[in-house]
């Protein structure tokens, strides 16, 4: 049973991978980097590193995505008051 799982996940891996290579949108890549983060984070609690799972769910589904969600926001809040005129 374990080894199934651990090959699902695997593949969960490289499909929520590949998606986030594939995205062209920076806003879906962080999104679809934050599912990748989550199926990771699976990953390490189905091959029994529990500690390395929840510092993935924290770093790599939450805080990464949401700084590159900001950063996106800010350089197209940017480019918007650029084109504008105004700063």
């Amino acid at each position: 049973m374990s080894d199934a799982l651990i090959v699902v996940t695997l593949l969960l891996v490289a499909a929520s991978a590949t998606a986030a290579v594939v995205q062209r949108d920076p806003a879906r890549q962080a999104l679809v980097l934050s599912v990748l983060g989550v199926v990771l984070a699976a990953l390490f609690t189905v091959l029994q590193a529990p500690d390395v799972g929840l510092s993935q769910l924290a770093v790599g589904a939450a805080l990464t995505p949401l700084l590159i969600m900001l950063s996106v926001r800010r350089i197209r809040r940017r480019r918007t008051s650029d084109e504008d005129g105004t700063r």
